[in-house]
C-alpha cells in the first residue's frame, strides 16, 4: 500500500502547486506508516521529476506517451486510476486546480473512491476514520469532513502547504505506461494556452497577481498593468466586466464564473469589488486594493488599501518595486 500523488508538469517543470501537493503526499505517507510514490501527468523531464525526492517521494511513474503534454480528462484519468492500482494506492493527492477538479470527481467514480476537495490540512487519522479539513463557501468557512471507504482521493488548495525541500534527495523515475488507446483520447479539447501578456506566467500558478477592472477606462492603459506585473514577476487578471467588453482575453478573467486564485500576493487596481470577483480571490494571503472610491466594497476584503487615482499610484508603484528589486 502507498500514497499516490498526481504531480502535474508543464513545458518539462513541475509545477509549484505539484511541489505543495507531493510534500502534502509524503507527509501523509508517514502518517499511515507507508511510502508515496508520484505519476507525472503533462510534459516532465526525468531530471526534474527525480527531483521530487526534495519533496520525500521515493517513485516516479512517468508514461512518455506523447499525447499526455496536453491535458486529455479522460486519458489523465485513465493514466492515474492504472497507477493507483499497480501501486494498491488507498490515498490519491492531487492540486485543487482545473486539472485536479475535472480528473477528480471521475477518478471517485472509477475507483469508488470518496473524494475531498480544497483541502487546506493533513488529515486527522486514528486507523479508524480519517478526516481533512476543506475550505467552503468561496473560502469563507472551513469545515471537517471524514471520509470513508477503502479508497480516498484529497485535492489540496494551493498555498496551503508549505513544500519541504531536503536538497540532494532523488526519487527513482520509473518509466510506466497505462496502456492508452485512442478512444481515451477522443475528449481531447481545443487548447487554450492561459498565460499573461507580460511574461508568460500562468495565472493558476502565479504566486503575485496583478488585475485590473472598469477603472482602467480602456484597453490601451493596460501597460500599466503589465509594467508592475513585470516589475514584480507576476500574472496579470481581470474583472469579468473587462473580459466581456474584450479589453482583455476572457482566460485572464478572475472571479466565480472565470478562474479562481490563490497567490501571495493579489493587487486589484480599479476593482469595485462585487461579490462574484471575491469569491475568485478570497483565498489569496494578501490583498492589496487600488481605487479613488473609499466606500468600494473592495476595501472591507483588503489588506491594504490605497485610496486614489490608478493613473497616478500604478506608475510610482511599479518604480518603488524596481528600486527595491
Amino acid at each position: 500500500m502507498s500514497v499516490l500523488v498526481v504531480v502535474e508538469c508543464d513545458g518539462g517543470e513541475v509545477k509549484k502547486s505539484s511541489l505543495e501537493v507531493a510534500s502534502y503526499g509524503s507527509q501523509v505517507a508517514q502518517l499511515l506508516g507507508t511510502s508515496a510514490t508520484a505519476v507525472a501527468v503533462g510534459e516532465a523531464t526525468e531530471a526534474n521529476l527525480a527531483k521530487l525526492g526534495e519533496q520525500g517521494i521515493t517513485k516516479v511513474l512517468y508514461d512518455a506517451e506523447p499525447r499526455l503534454k496536453d491535458f486529455v480528462n479522460g486519458a489523465y484519468t485513465k493514466l492515474i486510476a492504472a497507477a493507483a492500482q499497480q501501486e494498491d494506492a488507498k490515498v490519491i493527492v492531487l492540486a485543487n486546480s482545473n486539472i485536479g477538479a475535472a480528473v477528480g470527481s471521475r477518478l471517485s467514480v472509477r475507483l469508488q473512491a470518496s473524494l475531498a476537495t480544497n483541502v487546506v490540512e493533513l488529515p486527522k487519522t486514528d486507523g479508524s476514520s480519517f478526516t481533512v479539513k476543506r475550505g467552503a463557501f468561496s473560502g469563507k468557512a472551513f469545515a471537517d469532513v471524514t471520509l470513508a471507504g477503502e479508497r480516498k482521493i484529497i485535492a489540496v488548495k494551493k498555498n496551503s502547504i508549505e513544500a519541504l525541500h531536503e536538497a540532494g534527495k532523488t526519487a527513482e523515475v520509473v518509466s510506466f505506461s497505462a496502456q492508452l488507446s485512442d478512444a481515451d483520447f477522443a475528449d481531447a479539447p481545443k487548447q487554450v494556452v492561459m498565460q499573461d501578456q507580460a511574461g508568460g506566467i500562468l495565472l493558476p500558478e502565479a504566486d503575485k497577481v496583478v488585475s485590473g477592472g472598469r477603472g482602467m477606462k480602456g484597453p490601451e492603459n493596460w501597460k500599466l498593468i503589465e509594467d508592475l506585473a513585470q516589475a514584480l514577476g507576476a500574472a496579470t487578471a481581470c474583472s469579468k466586466p473587462v473580459s466581456d467588453v474584450d479589453w482583455r482575453p476572457h482566460h485572464e478573467h478572475v472571479g466565480q464564473t472565470g478562474i479562481t486564485v490563490s497567490p501571495n500576493l493579489y493587487i486589484a487596481c480599479g476593482i469595485s469589488g462585487a461579490i462574484q470577483h471575491l469569491a475568485g480571490v478570497n483565498s489569496s494571503k494578501v490583498i492589496v486594493v487600488i481605487n479613488k472610491d473609499p466606500e468600494a466594497p473592495f476595501f472591507k476584503a483588503a489588506d491594504y488599501g490605497i485610496v486614489g487615482d490608478v493613473f497616478d499610484v500604478l506608475p510610482k508603484l511599479t518604480q518603488a518595486v524596481k528600486e527595491l528589486g
